[in-house]
């Protein structure tokens, strides 16, 4: 039986027992007490003779005398019963306290299991119609709303993106078509340029938008052992213009094959999110480092970035979609806020966990770390 703790509805309902049955213990003592305390009745007067007389009265002294030690004896007795039975009450209260509550136990650790990532399970409490089921049934209620909720954001967001691709495409052949006139003017030209560059952008908002929704919604037929070294230097090799044109320095500490399971491709789009803000985020001539390693029983991919000083509160909420550090912050213009959100959906989506990490010299520290591919993980 798990120990109670100070304060909880265990303690205070073993407590509440306790203090009941020392109460009824008391008064039923005092009822013996009193019940055996009254005086033997005596025998009508009658004439006796001189020796007689004093006789009766010496016996009805040690009578007496033995009533007194009789009660004083019960009265002991009673109090060390009631003591040792205290304890014994303590004892039964706190038992039968943990059986009553091990059915809310029971729902509370059930409850905290269930996250965003698997609403579908329910607690299906079965028993009696009581207090407890109707409790266990409320909160199998509230999950099926949340579930459906969630199911439909994350319908919504895939299909607006989808949709929104149709008239982009057609904007787009409508500035190839004006460009494409002969003689076109130089506004219509300059317009056109403008007008892609900000279509791009959408694009890639777009993107994210439909990898972030693939990524909560969390179901993968595409699992396979992906390395994790492997994708980070082709992330790297991809971005080495990007790379130069920064003047960065790259430390790349990439070790033995670091294994994951999961899909290759949000996994790919992880790493190559994690690089995009170490790169985007950089100031000119500033440094990278990244390493891969795993302890068996995780795969890790750490990247770290110089910089100013960052506050940890800040860095925290960059996992939250849109949201960015100071508008200050190198480069912050350029991204859609949705970069290192999509990292931590893809991470958790594969049971692992991210951790940003504002470092005391200066600049950012992203460790993903993932279950090693000896780990089955269901999503």
């Amino acid at each position: 039986m798990g120990k109670l703790r100070s304060g909880t509805v265990g303690l205070r309902f073993t407590l509440l027992y306790a203090a009941v049955f020392l109460a009824s213990g008391i008064g039923l003592l005092a009822l013996a007490y009193v019940a055996s305390g009254g005086e033997v009745t005596g025998v009508a007067p009658v004439q006796r003779p001189a020796g007689a007389e004093q006789h009766v009265r010496e016996l009805e002294r040690q009578l007496a005398d033995v009533h007194a030690q009789q009660s004083r004896q019960l009265l002991v007795g009673s109090l060390i019963a009631l003591v040792v039975m205290a304890g014994v009450s303590l004892l039964l209260g706190r038992a039968l306290a943990g059986r009553v509550l091990r059915p809310l136990r029971l729902i509370t650790a059930a409850t905290r299991r269930i996250s965003a990532e698997n609403l579908h399970q329910r607690l299906a409490v079965a028993g009696p119609a009581d207090e407890v089921k109707e409790l266990a049934d409320t909160v199998d209620g509230l999950l099926a709303r949340l579930e459906g909720s969630f199911a439909a954001q994350r319908r919504f967001v895939g299909n607006a993106s989808h949709e929104l691709r149709t008239p982009l495409a057609t904007i787009r052949a409508s500035l190839d078509v004006a460009v494409a006139k002969p003689r076109p003017a130089a506004q219509t030209v300059a317009l056109a340029d403008r007008l892609r560059t900000e279509l791009d952008r959408v694009d890639h908002l777009l993107d994210g938008f439909l990898v972030l929704a693939r990524a909560q919604h969390g179901a993968f037929v595409d699992r396979e052992h992906v390395s994790l070294d492997e994708l980070a230097a082709d992330a790297l090799t991809a971005r080495a213009i990007d790379i130069a044109t920064k003047n960065l320095t790259v430390d790349d500490e990439v070790g033995a094959t670091v294994r994951t399971r999961g899909s290759r491709a949000l996994l790919s789009r992880m790493v190559e999110n994690v690089v995009d803000n170490a790169i985007v985020h950089n100031q000119e001539g500033g440094w990278i480092r990244i390493s891969t390693d795993h302890d068996g029983a995780e795969a890790r991919l750490v990247v770290e970035t110089g910089g100013r000083v960052l506050d940890q509160g800040q860095v925290d909420r960059l996992a939250q979609p849109f949201e960015r550090l100071g508008a200050d912050r190198t480069g912050s213009e350029k991204g859609s806020g949705l970069g290192l959100s999509i990292v931590a959906a893809i991470v958790e989506a594969h049971g692992g966990c991210l951790a940003l990490r504002a470092r005391p010299e200066g600049g950012l520290q992203v460790e993903a770390a993932l279950p090693s591919e000896c780990a089955e993980v269901t999503p």
